[in-house]
């Protein structure tokens, strides 16, 4: 995977973001198993707690796609530093991608990567379920 066309990709994609109350606006791309790469920006809402993310976006618009399987979530914020994903994200990517690789990158070129498990110890999942 060419991670510089990635990167271009996110600087692209970030741009669209519609960050129209924070002005922090953030691109995400997702690299699914057979490597097609599904994108998603944040989109706020007047009502902020509707507001969506952009690995989520990314995440559903992957899953409407058919894609089922993924091998990297790739992030990219506004700001001098890698911003991870928040917890909703996390616990979303849990859900449909836990073996996945979040790489965080800023637009000057620092990166940080982990796997999701390890942005998320002991996540919440259905064996958590206990009626």
């Amino acid at each position: 995977m060419d991670e510089d066309k990635i990167v271009r990709l996110l600087k692209d994609v970030k741009r669209e973001a519609l960050a129209i109350y924070s002005n922090f606006r953030v691109g995400a791309v997702l690299v699914s198993e057979d490597d097609r790469l599904i994108s998603g920006f944040n989109i706020e809402s007047s009502s902020y707690g509707l507001t969506i993310c952009a690995e989520r976006v990314a995440l559903f618009k992957a899953l409407t796609e058919g894609a089922r399987r993924f091998k990297k979530i790739y992030i990219m914020a506004d700001g001098t530093e890698p911003c991870p994903p928040c917890g909703a994200c996390r616990q979303v990517l849990m859900d449909f991608a836990p073996d996945i690789e979040v790489v965080m990158l800023s637009e000057d070129g620092k990166r940080k990567a982990f796997p999701l498990r390890d942005l998320l110890p002991h996540a919440f999942n259905n064996e958590n379920l206990r009626f």
